[in-house]
Order: structure tokens, then C-alpha cells, then sequence
């Protein structure tokens, strides 16, 4: 006789694998990707190695889920933000200010997902989410065009744009070297700069002088 998981064996197979992805996270929000090792993942999760690929076939694709996990988040924030009050130029506004925010407050793990160098499972995670993320500036960027409030004649084109300009601006100021630099005392970006800096080229990226 075949046998058949019971209705609590596949909860409890559910539950164990959230508890490892959120002890994942934990682990590359501390030490970036590089932390991530299947012997001290097992060790923080309190289970065997070898019980780890019960739930995941290696740690390409746990990796890659985690990335997943915490790059969605960061989507549906944006989400929220560019689709939220105001007219379009007020919530580009406010929704490259708040990524760089939240950038800002987790910044090892932002530099994980923005630029670390991963195994290609969560390379290829991270074309997909840029693609997202682009999905939602364009989206903003159409509306903004037909209201007559931003001047631009590709709003993919643009959004792809504003996608890696923000990516690239970030990475200096979330790289290792910058908060070893900044943790020593020595003259760091801010956050309010960078911030600044990032809306600004952004609105007038797509034709907007000033915000009304």
C-alpha cells in the first residue's frame, strides 16, 4: 500500500519549511548570501543537514527562495507606495524615497539582493524582480503620461531605466566597504542625500522640474 501523507504531516512539512526560509533570511539579512550555509542554516533551525533537502533540492534553489521572499516584499512596498496618494509625480516621489529608505534600514540585506554575486538561481530571481519592479514604475510612468504630467515616449524604456539607476546609486553607499567606513567614523553619504539626490534625478528623468 502506497503510502499517504496525512492532512498533519503536510502542515507540519509546511511549517518547517517557513521556519527554515525565515531562519534563511535572518541569516542573509545579518551576513549577506555568503552566510548562507546548509550546516549552519540546519544548526540554526535545529534539525539535521540532511533534512534540509527534504524541502529544498539544494542551496541554489533555498537561495533562491529566500531572495524571492524578501525581494517581494520590497515589490508589494513599492507597490503600495506608487499606487497609493497623490498625482503621479508626488508618488514616484514617494516611492523612490521609501525603497531607499528601506534600503537604508536593512542594508545588509539590501546589498544582498541589489549586488552581491549569488549562484545563478537567484541570478536569474533577480532579472525577474528588476522586471517587476520596472512593471511598477511603468505602470505609474503611463498614467503620468496621459495626465500630461510626465513628458516621455517609452514608459517601459524609462522604467527600466529608473530601475538600474536606482540599483546602481545604492550600491555604493550599502557596500561593505561604506558601512565599515561609516562604522569607523569616517564621512559617509546619508540617507537624506542619497534619497534626495535619487528623486530628483528620477523626476526629471521623466520631464517633471518640481514637485507642486
Amino acid at each position: 500500500m502506497a503510502y499517504r501523507s496525512t492532512p498533519l504531516r503536510i502542515d507540519r512539512d509546511h511549517a518547517l519549511r517557513e521556519r527554515i526560509l525565515e531562519c534563511a533570511l535572518s541569516r542573509v539579512a545579518d551576513g549577506g548570501f555568503a552566510a548562507l550555509t546548509m550546516q549552519a542554516l540546519a544548526e540554526d533551525v535545529g534539525i539535521a543537514t540532511g533534512s534540509l533537502y527534504r524541502h529544498f533540492r539544494s542551496k541554489g534553489e533555498l537561495a533562491a527562495d529566500v531572495f524571492a521572499s524578501a525581494s517581494q516584499r520590497e515589490v508589494d512596498a513599492l507597490g503600495a507606495a506608487l499606487r497609493g496618494p497623490g498625482d503621479p509625480a508626488q508618488r514616484l516621489a514617494a516611492g523612490v524615497h521609501q525603497f531607499a529608505a528601506r534600503a537604508w534600514h536593512s542594508r545588509r540585506l539590501a546589498f544582498a539582493l541589489i549586488a552581491e554575486p549569488v549562484d545563478p538561481e537567484v541570478d536569474e530571481q533577480r532579472l525577474l524582480y528588476r522586471e517587476a519592479y520596472a512593471e511598477l514604475f511603468s505602470e505609474l510612468l503611463e498614467e503620468g503620461r496621459k495626465a500630461g504630467v510626465f513628458q516621455l515616449h517609452s514608459p517601459s524604456l524609462i522604467a527600466a531605466c529608473l530601475v538600474g539607476a536606482i540599483a546602481e546609486a545604492l550600491v555604493g553607499p550599502l557596500s561593505p566597504p561604506a558601512r565599515a567606513a561609516r562604522e569607523a567614523g569616517y564621512p559617509a553619504p546619508a540617507l537624506d542625500d542619497v534619497s534626495q539626490g535619487l528623486v530628483l534625478f528620477c523626476l526629471r528623468a521623466v520631464g517633471v522640474k518640481e514637485l507642486v
